[in-house]
């Protein structure tokens, strides 16, 4: 039978009656309310502060103290099931052996938290300041519009326009031009917004990209742009050595084509291509390097060759309307011959004599006479002129609307011309006929075009030197593309209308005696196009080698990209020396494919991704309604940015779908490299913008429902402390986080600061400084979180409740077991320890309680073998399971195998709960062993009833010592007086309790633990009881009811002196100190004189005592070797006033192991066995 435990203290008062009953009764842990105090009950207080609870000793039946009638049902309920520790939320947490069996049918419940994965994005300032900038004089024609046009005009224009007009046809090549141009409209309309949103420094269209899509786009964007204006240079460059060697000097090649034949005359013209191109390009470097200046003034002059050489073309149509020029084409029936070999185009000549051959007869026959075997074809068709120019008004343009699309090696031949020809004849004489040198087809002519558009940042590039540069880039850029847009398709219908279809399938003019097939159209003479574009493509050479090595050089100086910051050095007058070597080393690759044609979609490729993100940019600014996004320029619209994006990437593929990928992947790989090693960048760009967006869309979708238990994972609030210099003093907690989440989900790391936010706002900084510091070094993906407060409960309880946003919160606390908890002054850690556990559970959140933190793994580390142990107690949703699966994705636990414990009753079937439990797992898909744990009903031991009693000593002493510092100073100092005698007793019939605990000294604290816990201070037996810590009392024999040890041994005790000296000591690990012979019960027997001290116990205390020594013998002796132990973890009492006891239980409950993870779930379920 339960009785009270009652300590009584005698007095002398008013006649020598028994004054009270002080009471010692400990509420119960887990179950029952508040006590209700008696109304007798008073506060007797002295000089020494010490209070005394005064009760009537009447025993109160009624009471929610350990005789109520619902702790007997509990304890009848849970008597023997072992289960005390988790009696107070079993109806929420059932036992496994309850429901073990309905785990087949496990559903999932859509309740609980909701996630959402998304990466911080912390970037700093840039902090560099720009160099001052000349005073700006060019206006819209000299410093926009003529550069543009300049650009834009090239190459393309005089060496291929004609071949793309004859191959695709005019209604082809008309299409293939409108979107060519239709694209860099669009795109000039996008930048055009862009570069009137405020001022453009110098650096143009890259700075432009980089400053509206970041520096991961403009860093990778950025390099595509370098690499398409340095391709251009050698394209250029390509294309003046193709005019020089075929149309001008075709006697300076090195490499002589004379007399050969299909791919050793194509090999040959490679070559010599090489050996040139590199003359000229090292000869154009040098130029750049000595002196840029005579560039820029050359630049007027290759601009006038241009201008002057498209003069010419339609000054020539205009001739062929009114006196067309003559340029026969020599036919053998449908195919044109080669002019080069004879002299007059025909067989055989009559004179006086007779008939005479021809040089092309002997080309043909093996010998010059009449009767000389030749040539089927040439036997079998005649040969005749036709005019290679018949003029605009012939009406040859509806020959030419179509499409005529060759092979490699196909004969070039006239539509609509009767031929005699077998069809299986063989091809002979191949070299007299003009042949296809590529196959063609509608995307190669693109990708070959498109080069001939781009140029339109060239206005832009120099918007430094721009007197109003928001003005002239618009209207320069736009005027340029509408005039060369218009001149290309102009000229596309009047080659179309002017010029034999066989003579612009003539690439090289092979039929019109080498002559440049644009050329043949020009007024006066094909020497001006021949000149003037010879000497524009030099011009544009040397603009590319200029203009190239500044923009590599702005990148490099911006810092985005770390690898090329040596390119942003120079001379002493700023010239990019380094990156014009790198500039040419790259455009010697160009030179080194040697074929323009193959050159063009490479370069078509990086400046059509440039465009593409130029337009992106405009778009992403106009639907983000960026509050500085004002531009000037007003007639612009998000759906043409879109548009001419589109365009962009069309074109990418239809130009060829290969260069395309090899392009993205380059800039995507750039991109990568940035945000993972460059510099961190805040330009105010609009990814950042759209990142915002995003995060905000996304938190309001997770507003919409929970999500589903299959997306379920922890989102964790670490909480963690920091010492006064606000570092992190459980640094492996992190490690754990970085072990449990793999960068997934959220992850908050907070701190708690005590005082206020003016005050302890620099160390607050300090504090998150430290913690993003520690993440880093983790590799924890998250946010940290600092919160100010006046004491370290309530900052706490902010964390808790203000972290996270919307549906972006935490659904699981890690927070470290408080070390030490039991030596601390003032016991307000474990305190706040417990309350957190309690906030969390009425929060609905998983609390994870990692129990001798330093112990755990770092990142670093590997086990090759071992087990991580689940002991499954009570169901809490299967957060046992998922946690170590989780950890077991780690490659720190991947080799640990899984092993589940679970605890069975005797009535319960372990065998059907066993085979239950595994086809569970199995249907989870979790490996791990199964054993079941049956734990049978005993008596409970002495022991036990030894530590509770301890326990118990421990939590009423601790209660009446709960003071303040002040307080514990008076205390001292009134028990120091009264040990001298020096103050008499006001009452001496006054019961006065004296408890006092020391300051320890530094390095005192350690004497005293190493002191034998066999030493118990003196008893004295006068009227006056007196617990007190005191350094003088003789070590001799106790009650076992006070199991305490003085502080330090030596001294004499005063005669007569009506003290006793009691305290305690506690083992170097925080557990309390074992009675001397506790382990055995004889030993029990002799120090606690058998039962009376027992029965006055808290039955629901020894209950409690009891499943957590149980427990632990179990755990111990199956998962001492493990490397991880993970058990549930018992909820706190709800009556606070058991709180120490909680602490006790979970100490004893997790004694003997060296990892340990407390786990309690969140409410609700977790896994599931659901796909």
């Amino acid at each position: 039978m339960s009785q009270r435990f009652t300590v009584t203290a005698f007095s002398r008062s008013d006649g020598d009656r028994n004054v009270s009953d002080i009471q010692g009764e400990v509420n119960q842990l887990f179950e029952g309310d508040e006590p209700t105090p008696s109304s007798s009950n008073k506060e007797v207080s002295f000089n020494t502060e010490v209070v005394v609870m005064e009760g009537d000793g009447n025993p109160k039946e009624s009471s929610p103290f350990i005789n109520s009638s619902d702790e007997v049902q509990k304890s009848q309920q849970y008597d023997g099931k072992n289960m005390a520790l988790f009696e107070e939320e079993i109806e929420t947490s059932p036992m496994v052996s309850t429901m073990i069996s309905s785990l087949a049918n496990y559903s999932n419940l859509p309740q609980g938290s909701k996630e959402h994965e998304e990466e911080a994005d912390n970037e700093e300032e840039d902090k560099k300041k720009k160099k001052p900038v000349k005073a700006p004089q060019l206006g819209t024609l000299m410093g926009v519009y003529l550069p543009c046009i300049q650009n834009i005009f090239g190459v393309i224009l005089f060496l291929r326009m004609t071949w793309m007009v004859g191959i695709g046809g005019v209604i082809g090549s008309f299409i293939i031009v409108f979107m060519c141009c239709s694209t860099t409209m669009l795109t000039a309309i996008s930048m055009s917004a862009i570069a009137t949103n405020g001022v453009v420094p110098a650096g143009g269209s890259y700075y432009m990209i980089s400053r509206s899509l970041g520096p991961e786009f403009g860093g990778a964007v950025g390099i595509c742009f370098y690499l398409g204006t340095t391709f251009a240079g050698a394209m250029y460059i390509l294309g003046s050595i193709e005019l020089l060697l075929i149309y001008i000097v075709p006697q300076a090649a090195i490499f002589k084509m004379e007399g050969l034949e299909g791919a050793e005359a194509e090999a040959a013209l490679l070559n010599n291509m090489r050996v040139y191109g590199t003359l000229v390009l090292t000869f154009m470097a040098t130029v750049v390097f000595v002196g840029v200046k005579y560039v820029n003034k050359l630049a007027l002059v290759f601009l006038a060759c241009v201008i002057l050489s498209i003069l010419a073309v339609y000054a020539g149509v205009i001739k062929t309307a009114i006196d067309p020029p003559d340029f026969p084409v020599c036919m053998l029936g449908n195919r044109p011959l080669i002019s080069k070999g004879f002299d007059v185009c025909a067989k055989t000549l009559e004179n006086g004599n007779g008939t005479v051959t021809t040089k092309l007869w002997r080309i043909f026959c093996d010998s010059p006479f009449l009767n000389a075997t030749c040539d089927e074809y040439f036997v079998n068709n005649n040969v005749s002129y036709i005019q290679g120019i018949p003029g605009v008004m012939s009406g040859i343009l509806k020959d030419n609307l179509f499409g005529t699309y060759l092979e490699k090696g196909d004969l070039v031949a006239k539509k609509g011309v009767a031929t005699v020809e077998g069809p299986d004849d063989p091809l002979t004489n191949s070299n007299r006929y003009v042949l296809a040198d590529i196959t063609s087809f509608f995307t190669l002519l693109v990708g070959i075009y498109f080069p001939s558009v781009t140029g339109i940042m060239a206005g832009s590039n120099r918007s430094g030197d721009l007197r109003d540069a928001q003005k002239s880039i618009p209207i320069g850029t736009i005027a340029a593309i509408t005039t060369t847009s218009l001149v290309y398709m102009s000229a596309v219908i009047l080659f179309g209308a002017c010029i034999e279809g066989v003579v612009l399938r003539d690439k090289f003019g092979e039929g019109v005696n080498g002559n440049l097939v644009i050329g043949t159209l020009a007024w006066p003479s094909p020497w001006v196009i021949v000149i003037g574009s010879f000497f524009s493509t030099c011009g544009a050479g040397l603009q590319s080698l200029t203009g190239a090595p500044r923009l590599m050089q702005a990148i490099s100086r911006d810092g985005v990209v770390p690898i090329l910051r040596v390119f942003g050095h120079g001379k002493a007058n700023g010239e990019p020396t380094w990156a014009l070597l790198l500039t040419a080393c790259i455009c010697e690759t160009g030179i080194l494919i040697a074929s323009l044609d193959a050159v063009a979609p490479i370069l078509s490729m990086f400046f059509l991704m440039c465009y593409m993100f130029v337009n992106l940019a405009c778009a992403l600014q106009t639907l983000l309604r960026t509050p500085n996004w004002r531009p000037r320029f007003k007639f612009y619209h998000w759906a043409l940015s879109f548009l001419g994006m589109s365009l962009c990437l069309s074109l990418m593929f239809i130009c060829s779908w290969f260069y395309a990928i090899v392009a993205m992947v380059i800039a995507s790989s750039i991109y990568k490299y940035i945000e993972f090693h460059g510099a961190e960048k805040e330009w105010g760009d609009g990814i950042r913008g759209i990142s915002l967006s995003a995060a905000r869309y996304a938190l309001m979708r997770l507003e919409e429902g929970p999500p589903h238990t299959k997306n379920w994972r922890p989102q964790l609030l670490v909480l963690v402390s920091t010492d006064a210099e606000q570092n992190v003093e459980q640094p492996r907690l992190l490690s754990l986080t970085n072990q449990l989440k793999a960068g997934k989900g959220l992850t908050i790391v907070g701190t708690a600061l005590e005082g206020t936010y003016l005050e302890n706002h620099p160390q607050a900084q300090r504090a998150e400084q430290s913690l993003r510091k520690l993440m880093e070094t983790e590799k924890v993906k998250g946010f940290c979180q600092v919160t100010i407060s006046s004491n370290m409960r309530d900052a706490t309880s902010h964390l808790l409740q203000a972290s996270g946003l919307g549906g972006l919160m935490h659904n699981t606390v890690l927070v470290s077991w408080p070390r030490n908890w039991k030596q601390s002054d003032d016991h307000q850690t474990w305190r706040d320890f417990i309350e957190l556990v309690r906030e969390t559970t009425a929060a609905h959140l998983a609390l994870l309680v990692p129990k001798n933190i330093a112990a755990f793994p770092s990142n670093g580390e590997r086990f090759s073998e071992g087990h991580i142990d689940v002991w499954w107690i009570v169901h809490d949703g299967g957060m046992l399971m998922l946690l170590p699966f989780l950890l077991r994705q780690h490659k720190v636990w991947r080799k640990c195998k899984m092993r589940i414990f679970t605890v069975a009753q005797m009535d319960d079937n372990s065998i059907q709960m066993k085979k239950d439990l595994t086809t569970f797992l199995y249907h989870l898909r979790i490996d791990a062993e199964v054993e079941v744990v049956e734990m049978h009903d005993s008596d409970i031991s002495a022991y036990t009833y030894e530590k509770t009693l301890v326990m118990e000593q421990r939590s009423q002493i601790l209660k009446q010592i709960n003071l303040t510092k002040t307080e514990r100073e008076r205390e001292i100092q009134s028990i120091t007086d009264s040990s001298r005698g020096s103050i008499r007793r006001k009452n001496p019939a006054a019961v006065t309790t004296h408890l006092s605990v020391t300051e320890e000294q530094p390095g005192a604290s350690s004497k005293a633990e190493e002191k034998p816990e066999e030493e118990c201070p003196t008893v004295s037996p006068p009227p006056q009881v007196q617990l007190i810590h005191d350094s003088t009392g003789p070590a001799s024999p106790i009650t076992p009811a006070a199991p305490l040890t003085p502080a330090t041994e030596g001294g004499a005790q005063t005669p007569g002196s009506a003290q006793v000296q009691m305290t305690w000591t506690e083992k170097l690990d925080g557990e309390p100190a074992k009675p001397p012979g506790a382990s055995t019960p004889e030993g029990i027997k002799d120090i606690f004189n058998m039962k009376p001290e027992w029965e006055n116990l808290n039955q629901s205390n020894v209950r409690r005592m009891h499943t957590a020594l149980r427990l632990n013998g179990v755990i111990v002796k199956k998962s001492s070797e493990a490397k991880l132990v993970l058990l549930n973890m018992p909820g706190p009492p709800k009556n606070r006033a058991g709180d120490e006891n909680y602490m006790e239980f979970l100490e004893v409950l997790t004694e003997g192991l060296n990892r340990v993870l407390l786990v309690r779930g969140g409410g609700r379920e977790v896994i599931t066995i659901y796909s």
